[in-house]
C-alpha cells in the first residue's frame, strides 16, 4: 500500500491530505472514500487508521486535514467553522474527480464523530456522494450545546456563548483572547469533568496512545458562536435513497446521536452496534476497529462496487 502527501484547496483554503493507494495495479480506476477525522483530530490519528485499512482493501481512501487545524492552511488556527468542515469534505470529492487511481463516480464518505454529523451533510447537498458511512457520529453542536450523554444543563452552552461574545469584543478592541482549552491537565481532572468519555478522550488525544504534536488541544472562542445554531442531522432527508451506514460501540455515551440521524434518514439504512466498545474504541482499539473496518468494506464494497 504507498501514501501519497496531496494537497487541494478548499474555499481558497490549501487542505493537506495522505491519499492511501491499494496495491497493484487496477484494470480501471478504483472506488474512492474520503474519510474525516474526529473534532480536534488529525490525519494521522483515527482517519489515517481507517484509511489505511480501507486501502488494504483495495479502496482509494483519503484523509485530510480539516482547514484552520493540522498541516492545513486557514487563520485563525484552531476554528472550529461547522460549514468550513462541510465544505471541506466536498472539496475532497473534487479532489479525488480529478484523481486518474479514483472513479469519479464511485466516490463515498466516512465520517468519524464529529466527522460522522458532517459528512452527513455534506452527502445531503453534494449528489456526487454515492454512499455514506459513520463510526462514532457526533453532531458537534449538538454535542456542545447538550453534552455527549445529552443531558447536559443548557446553562453551560449559555455560558460558553457567553464567553465567546466577549472573546469578539475583546478582539475588536485589539486584545487577544485567550483560547478555549479542550482538555484539563489529569486524565483524574477529565473523568471529573466528562466522567468516563472525558477521560478516554484525554488518554486518547492526551497521552501516548493516539497523542499527535498537530491534533488541537484547544479552539477559538468563535468556534462556539459558529456552532450554536449549526444542525449537521436536519439535511439527512436529502441523502434519500443513496445508502446509509452508521457503526456504532454498545457502550458510547454518544450513541443517542447515531439513533436521532439513522431514525431521520429516509432511504436504504442500517445501524451497525459493535458490542462493548465505547465511543473512542473505535478510534483505535484494534478488537473493534477491525469489526467496524470489515462492516464498512464490505457497505461500500456492496454500494460502490467492486474493488478488483
Amino acid at each position: 500500500m504507498a501514501r501519497i502527501d496531496v494537497t487541494f484547496p478548499s474555499a481558497g483554503i490549501p487542505l493537506a491530505g495522505h491519499l492511501h493507494l491499494p496495491d497493484g495495479p487496477a484494470e480501471k480506476p478504483r472506488p474512492a472514500i474520503v474519510v474525516g477525522h474526529p473534532g480536534t483530530g488529525v490525519k494521522e490519528q483515527a482517519a489515517g487508521l481507517y484509511a489505511a485499512h480501507l486501502a488494504e482493501r483495495g479502496f482509494v481512501a483519503l484523509a485530510y486535514d480539516a482547514a484552520y487545524q493540522g498541516e492545513s492552511g486557514g487563520e485563525p488556527r484552531g476554528l472550529e467553522d461547522p460549514a468550513q468542515r462541510v465544505e471541506d469534505l466536498k472539496a475532497a470529492v473534487s479532489f479525488l474527480t480529478t484523481r486518474d487511481e479514483a472513479d469519479p463516480a464511485r466516490i463515498g464518505l466516512l465520517g468519524i464523530c464529529a466527522s460522522g454529523g458532517y459528512a452527513l451533510s455534506a452527502t445531503a447537498g453534494d449528489r456526487r456522494v454515492k454512499a455514506v458511512a459513520t463510526v462514532s457520529a457526533v453532531d458537534v453542536a449538538r454535542q456542545f450545546r447538550m453534552g455527549a450523554d445529552g443531558a447536559q444543563d443548557p446553562a453551560v452552552f449559555l455560558g460558553l456563548l457567553d464567553a465567546a461574545a466577549h472573546a469578539r469584543t475583546a478582539a475588536a478592541r485589539g486584545e487577544k483572547p485567550a483560547a478555549l482549552a479542550l482538555f484539563p491537565d489529569t486524565v483524574e481532572q477529565a473523568y471529573a469533568l466528562g466522567g468516563e468519555h472525558g477521560a478516554e478522550g484525554f488518554e486518547y488525544y492526551r497521552t501516548e496512545r493516539g497523542r499527535h504534536p498537530r491534533s488541537a488541544g484547544s479552539l477559538t472562542w468563535e468556534s462556539v458562536d459558529r456552532m450554536a445554531s449549526f444542525d449537521a442531522f436536519a439535511p439527512i432527508p436529502l441523502i434519500g435513497s443513496r445508502p446509509l451506514l452508521m457503526v456504532a460501540g454498545s457502550r458510547a455515551v454518544t450513541s443517542w446521536m447515531s439513533i436521532d440521524a439513522f431514525q431521520r434518514a429516509t432511504g436504504p439504512k442500517e445501524l451497525h452496534w459493535i458490542d462493548g466498545a465505547s465511543h473512542v474504541d473505535l478510534y483505535d482499539r484494534k478488537q473493534y476497529v477491525d469489526p467496524a473496518v470489515e462492516r464498512i468494506a464490505a457497505f461500500f464494497g456492496d454500494n460502490l462496487g467492486g474493488t478488483a
